[in-house]
C-alpha cells in the first residue's frame, strides 16, 4: 500500500460480509478494503475439509483464527483471514428463519435474491455419508417431521442442510464473492490491521462528528492512511465482526466515555456500554494455549451429540484490554446469568443417563477452563455451569436500534456504517455465516 490512498468506500474488515459487500459497492463506486489477515487461498488447513480442526487449533501469531479466552473461562477463537468466519467454520450453510428478516424489516424479496446470488458462488448440496443417514432415519422414526430433503431453509422437521464443501471436499469462502466485483475498482490489502478511524467536524454542515478516513499499519508494522474522497454519500464501513466491530469503534473513540478515558482515548461520542469483566493472567493464558495444543493431537473415536436452547436470555459485554487492534477485547458471555437459560438447560436429559455417567464423559474433555463438581451429588444445573462451551456464532456489540439504525449507520456521527453480526438482535436460529454473507450483498 501507498502512504496515502483515496476511495469512496472504505470497507474495514474483508469477513463473512465485509467480501459480499465490497464486490456490490464496486458495481458503481471505488472500494478499498483492509483485512487484518492474510489469504485462504493456498492454505490446505483451510481449504480441506479434513482440516477443519487443524485450523481452529494453529496457535501461531499469523494463523488465521486467534484464540481467545471469554472471562467466562471458555475457549474461543475469532478469523484472522479473508473471508473471515466462514473460512475457518465447520462450513454448515442454511438461511434465517423466515420471521428474522421480518423482524429485522428487510425486504424478503431482496433477502431471497441476495441469499441466491451467495449462493450461485458458495454453497452446495453434501453428499450423505452412512452415519448422517442414520441419524436422519432415526430423527424421522421417532416423530422429527416433517421430512424436508435437502434444503437451504431453516425448517421445522427433518432436513439435510447446506456447505460450503464442494463435492471435492474444498472449501468456498466469502472470499470467492470477491470474484462478483468490478476489478477495475476494488482494492484489496491483506495484512492490513486498522488502529482507528478518524473523524472531524469541519464546516457548519455537519452537526455530528464524521468519517473521513482510518490509520491502518502494514505487515511491517509501517503505519498508513486511506481517506474518502470528498462526496457527501461516501463512507467508512465496519465489517470486523460482532467482536472487532465494537472493539475498533472503541479505538476510535466511540463507546463508554469513562473506559476510553481509562485507556487514553479522545472521546469522539459516548456509547455507553455496561459490565465490568475481570481480567485473565498470563499462567490462564498459557494453560489454555496448551490444552488447545493436547487437545488438537488428541485422536476420539466416537462423538458426542451437542444440543442448544434457541434464544438464550443471558447477554455479555466486551470491553478493551489495550489500545492495540492486534489484542484480543476482554469479553464476557455471562453465560446462564439469566436464570430461565439455566432451568431451559436443565431439562434436556436422555432417558437412563445418570447425571454421573456425564459427568464421566466429560470429564477429561477440555471443553473450559472452569472448576468442575465430580461428586457424586451434582446436578445437572452443575453440569451445564461446568461444561459450558461455545460454537463461536458470536452477534451483538453494535446492535440496529443502539448503535446503529435500521439503515446501519452509526448513530451520533455521520460517514460510518457497521454491517456485520454485531448488529443482529438476536441469533438467526442457525449458523449464521449465510445470513451474514447475505446482509454484505
Amino acid at each position: 500500500a501507498p502512504p496515502v490512498v483515496y476511495f469512496d468506500y472504505i470497507i474495514i474488515g474483508g469477513g463473512t460480509a465485509g467480501c459480499p459487500l465490497a464486490a456490490t459497492l464496486s458495481q458503481n463506486a471505488t472500494v478499498l478494503v483492509l483485512e487484518r489477515g492474510g489469504s485462504p487461498y493456498g492454505d490446505s488447513n483451510i481449504t480441506n475439509v479434513g482440516n477443519f480442526g487443524s485450523t481452529i487449533s494453529d496457535t501461531s501469531p499469523h494463523s488465521a483464527s486467534q484464540i481467545f479466552i471469554s472471562e467466562d473461562g471458555v475457549y474461543n477463537t475469532r478469523a484472522r483471514v479473508l473471508g473471515g468466519g466462514s473460512a475457518i467454520n465447520a462450513g454448515f450453510y442454511s438461511r434465517a428463519e423466515p420471521e428474522f428478516a421480518r423482524d429485522a424489516g428487510w425486504d424478503e424479496d431482496l433477502v431471497r435474491r441476495s441469499y441466491d446470488w451467495v449462493e450461485s458462488k458458495v454453497a452446495f448440496e453434501p453428499p450423505v455419508r452412512q452415519w448422517q443417514s442414520a441419524v436422519r432415519d432415526g430423527l424421522v422414526e421417532i416423530g422429527v417431521l416433517p421430512y424436508n430433503g435437502f434444503t437451504y431453509d431453516h425448517v421445522q422437521g427433518t432436513k439435510i442442510g447446506g456447505t460450503i464443501f464442494d463435492d471435492q471436499g474444498r472449501r468456498h469462502t466469502a472470499a470467492d464473492l470477491l470474484g462478483y466485483a468490478n476489478h477495475r475498482t476494488i482494492k484489496v490489502y491483506l495484512h492490513a490491521t486498522v488502529s482507528r478511524i478518524l473523524f472531524t467536524r469541519r464546516g457548519r454542515r455537519w452537526a455530528n462528528p464524521r468519517a473521513y478516513g482510518v490509520v491502518f499499519e502494514d505487515a511491517l508494522g509501517i503505519k498508513k492512511r486511506a481517506f474518502l474522497r470528498p462526496h457527501p454519500q461516501n463512507e467508512v464501513i465496519l465489517t470486523a465482526g460482532a467482536l472487532g466491530s465494537p472493539q475498533l469503534m472503541m479505538l476510535s473513540g466511540i463507546g463508554p466515555a469513562l473506559h476510553l478515558k481509562s485507556h487514553g482515548i479522545h472521546l469522539v461520542l459516548d456509547q455507553p456500554n455496561s459490565g465490568k469483566p475481570s481480567s485473565l493472567t498470563a499462567e490462564t493464558m498459557a494453560k489454555a494455549i496448551d490444552t488447545v495444543h493436547a487437545y488438537a493431537n488428541t485422536s476420539l473415536k466416537g462423538g458426542v451429540i451437542l444440543e442448544k436452547v434457541k434464544g438464550p436470555l443471558s447477554s455479555g459485554d466486551l470491553k478493551l484490554r489495550s489500545r492495540s487492534p492486534r489484542d484480543n477485547p476482554s469479553v464476557t458471555f455471562n453465560y446462564f446469568k439469566d436464570p430461565q437459560d439455566l432451568r431451559s438447560f436443565a431439562r434436556l436429559r436422555y432417558a437412563n443417563l445418570p447425571v454421573q455417567a456425564l459427568v464421566d464423559l466429560m470429564l477429561n474433555l477440555p471443553v473450559n477452563l472452569r472448576p468442575r463438581h465430580v461428586s457424586s451429588s451434582i446436578s445437572l444445573e452443575q453440569f451445564c455451569i461446568d461444561t459450558v462451551m461455545t460454537i463461536w456464532h458470536y452477534h451483538g456489540g453494535c446492535q440496529v436500534g443502539k448503535v446503529v439504525d435500521r439503515d446501519y449507520r452509526v448513530v451520533g456521527v455521520d460517514g460510518l456504517r457497521v454491517i456485520d453480526g454485531s448488529t443482529f438482535l438476536k441469533s438467526p436460529g442457525t449458523n449464521p455465516q449465510a445470513t451474514v454473507m447475505m446482509l454484505g450483498r
